[in-house]
This record gives C-alpha cells, sequence and structure tokens, in this order.
C-alpha cells in the first residue's frame, strides 16, 4: 500500500515577508501627520532622519543577530527567556502582549476616520465597524500565516500606490522651483520634541515582533535578512517623501494633522488623489491590524507552553496550525478598548514597547558573554563594549520622549503614568504565578 503524503505546512518567502513587515512596521505614512505641527517646518525632517539612527538601526541590528541564532517561534520571547531567565522572559511576553493591544486598538479607529473621506456618517457607525474589522481579520489570521501574507503584499501595493501618485503629481509640478528645506530644532519646545519622537517612534516599532513566527518563514535567516533591510528602506524613503511634500506644499499643519494625507492630495491633485490617499489609508488601516494580530498571536502560545498563561491559550486549529485560541482572546480584549484616543493609546504603547525592547538589547549582551560560542549567520561587528554603547542610542531618544510627556500638560503625562503602572504590573503578574504554582504544590 502507498502511503498517504503527509501534508507539507505552507512557509512565507522573501515577498509575503516584506509585506508583512511593511504593515507591522509601518502600513506606510500615516500616522505621521502630525509630526509638522510638533517638530515644526524645519524639525519634522531633522527628526525623521536622526530617530531611524539612533532607534531603529540598533534594534534592527540587534533583532537581526538574535533572530539569527534562534529563529523560532516566540522571538523575542524565547531570547529574553533563554538570556536571563524566565521571570524577565514573564515581563517581556505581558508588555508585548498589552502594549499591542494599545496598538492594534488604533487601527481600527483609523480605518473609520479614513473612510469618513467617502461617508460622513461612517462615524456614527464606529463602533460596528470597528468590530467588523477585528472580527474579520481574526477570522484570516486564523486559516493560517501565508493567506495572511497573500493578503498582506495586495494592501501594501494599495497602501503604496496612492504615495507614488502623490509623489509624482507634487514633483511635476515643482520640478523647477524645489528647494531642500534646511534642518533645525531651533524654536521646537522640549515637550514638543517628545511629541514628536513618539510619533516618529511610534511608525517605526514592530521590527522585533515580525520574529514570532520564524519557525513559520522559508530559509529565516537570510530570508529575515533581505525583508528587514528591504522593507527599512522602503518605510524610510516613503516617509521621508511623504513628509517633505507636506512641508513644501504649504499647507496648514493643524489642517494635515487634523484631516490627514487625504487633504494634502486634495490640495495638490483634487478630490480624486483625496480619495485614493483615503482609500490607502483604509488599507493601511487593514493591513496593520491582521499584520500585528499575526505576530502577537504567537506570543501566548509560548508562555503557555512554560506554564505562565493557562494552556487552553496553547491550542492549534486542527485544519489551519494557527493558535486560534489566542487569536480569539487578543481579538475580545481589542473590542473592548476601540473607544480610546489617538494619543493616549500612542503614549502608552510607545513607552510600554521601549520597556520591552532594551530587555532584548540586554540580552543581545548576555548571549554575547555566556554563549560565544554560538553559530551567529548574522553579527553585529562590535564587542561586548560596542554593543552597549549602540543600547544607549535607543535609550537616550525614549528618555527625552518620555520625560517631554512628562513635562506638559495633564493630557499626557497621565497616559504616560498609565502605561508605567502597565510595566509594574508585570511583578504582579509573577507574583500571582508564583502563589498560584506555591498553592497547587501544597494540594499535592
Amino acid at each position: 500500500m502507498i502511503p498517504a503524503p503527509r501534508f507539507k505546512r505552507k512557509k512565507l518567502g522573501i515577498i509575503q515577508l516584506i509585506a508583512i513587515i511593511f504593515l507591522t512596521v509601518s502600513g506606510g505614512p500615516y500616522g505621521l501627520e502630525p509630526l509638522l505641527t510638533y517638530a515644526g517646518q524645519h524639525g519634522a525632517l531633522l527628526l525623521l532622519i536622526i530617530t531611524p539612527i539612533l532607534w531603529d538601526i540598533p534594534t534592527i541590528f540587534t533583532v537581526l543577530e538574535l533572530n539569527s541564532m534562534l529563529p523560532v517561534t516566540g522571538g523575542y520571547y524565547q531570547w529574553v527567556k533563554k538570556a536571563l531567565g524566565l521571570r524577565l522572559a514573564l515581563y517581556e511576553g505581558w508588555w508585548t502582549w498589552l502594549y499591542t493591544f494599545v496598538d492594534l486598538a488604533i487601527y481600527p479607529v483609523l480605518f473609520v476616520e479614513y473612510a469618513s473621506f467617502f461617508f460622513p456618517e461612517a462615524a456614527v457607525y464606529k463602533v460596528p465597524i470597528c468590530l467588523f474589522i477585528i472580527w474579520s481579520s481574526a477570522g484570516l489570521n486564523i486559516l493560517g500565516i501565508v493567506p495572511v501574507g497573500k493578503v498582506s503584499v495586495f494592501l501594501g501595493a494599495l497602501v503604496l500606490a496612492p504615495f507614488i501618485i502623490l509623489f509624482f503629481v507634487f514633483f511635476s509640478q515643482h520640478a523647477g522651483s524645489f528647494s531642500f528645506p534646511h534642518l533645525s530644532l531651533k524654536g521646537v519646545g522640549f515637550s514638543s520634541l517628545g511629541l514628536g519622537l513618539y510619533t516618529v517612534m511610534w511608525n517605526f516599532i514592530g521590527w522585533d515582533n515580525v520574529t514570532t513566527y520564524a519557525e513559520e518563514v522559508e530559509k529565516p535567516v537570510r530570508t529575515y535578512l533581505i525583508s528587514v533591510f528591504t522593507a527599512f528602506i522602503l518605510i524610510f524613503s516613503v516617509y521621508f517623501l511623504a513628509v517633505l511634500v507636506a512641508q513644501q506644499s504649504g499647507i496648514n499643519t493643524e489642517k494635515l494633522q487634523k484631516e490627514g494625507f487625504p487633504i494634502l492630495g486634495s490640495l495638490l491633485g483634487g478630490h480624486w488623489l483625496g480619495a485614493l490617499l483615503s482609500f490607502g489609508g483604509m488599507a493601511s488601516a487593514l493591513g496593520l491590524y491582521s499584520a500585528v494580530l499575526l505576530s502577537i498571536s504567537r506570543v501566548p502560545k509560548v508562555m503557555a507552553d512554560d506554564g505562565l498563561l493557562p494552556q487552553k491559550i496553547n491550542k492549534i486549529h486542527p485544519k489551519y496550525k494557527s493558535p486560534y485560541v489566542s487569536i480569539l482572546i487578543c481579538s475580545t480584549i481589542v473590542s473592548l478598548m476601540i473607544l480610546w484616543s489617538f494619543t493616549d493609546l500612542l503614549i502608552i504603547d510607545v513607552t510600554v514597547y521601549g520597556a520591552a525592547l532594551f530587555l532584548e538589547f540586554i540580552a543581545l549582551i548576555v548571549f554575547r558573554i555566556k554563549f560565544p560560542e554560538l553559530h551567529r549567520p548574522f553579527k553585529i561587528p562590535l564587542n561586548v563594549f560596542g554593543l552597549g554603547l549602540m543600547a544607549l542610542l535607543p535609550l537616550m531618544v525614549y528618555i527625552v520622549a518620555l520625560s517631554g510627556a512628562f513635562s506638559t500638560s495633564g493630557e499626557t503625562w497621565l497616559p504616560a503614568l498609565f502605561a508605567i503602572g502597565t510595566l509594574l504590573s508585570g511583578e504582579v503578574v509573577w507574583q500571582v504565578i508564583k502563589w498560584r504554582k506555591r498553592i497547587v504544590r501544597q494540594s499535592i
């Protein structure tokens, strides 16, 4: 008898991974609109250049080295566990889980805002529209990683196309009158600088999130190396051109912050271009939500494997091999958070993410000290001291941004305080887990 062929699980290739990374980290320039208000005409581009150098490049190098050593499901959680132990791994997983709920809550709301360009009454039906997006994305993620990858390629094209048209229209109109702006932060207050940094940092976070499904990627070390660098160049280029065009257009920055890039498109090309950018914003919100849900849904599974969360979360769909219980739990919690304000969500998101990120920098240094013999297909060309200096760069950006939030009115320091409380909750959860385990041992 000829044995039945075994089912071979499909994995992501380079193009699909680039699309998922683009949508996980960026989703296009949507969300950068407040930058010109916070940093001014001369400071916006400067922040956009400096922040990725200090914040993203050290992060990307760290993620690539750690992922090349341990390309496993759970990504950053597994790195911290191996280097720093289960307690700090709990912090890493718990913090990431919480900030991602905050992150996910932003995207359905953005979808409604951009849909209002076509249907002004969309805001009236905000809650049902948001819930439809949340649970449609849950269904797509349950179908598995490859369908998410294919949809991400399609949505990524829908996000980029309107901006390519916007850039073409602008430069064709200003071919003979374009001049590169003077870059300076002169006159930018400390609190505005902090909010400007938060804006850029939020639009560049998530590089570590894309490693949680590394075992579901074809040739993960090589594929991640190519995909991450390609995605970074693509994201930075689109951001830079979008802010440059907005600055050179002479648009009122407060109007841009309130109405978004569609109003810029209407100004430069007419209603049709504004409509295209609104449609791209809707595609961006859908793509971001689905891609981020893909990454975070793998973390509770590995935490449940280690006894940090209930085992029921660990269930895998028998047909699609996706962590469907985790996906359903994530979707339920996000459904309860869609009424929060964008600014509050942004501050909480970046603050909690930054703390989790620094555990990964520490893990990188500990791996170099404790496990120098481990094979590293990608290795940062720095010694331990150099890695420590590299980690100080994003730490400085993080401290300035957080200090700026605390230096302003209650509108910004209250969510910052809430974020710090969220970080402290990690230790509370750890103590509860220890207490429950002690009770179980005593009852045996």
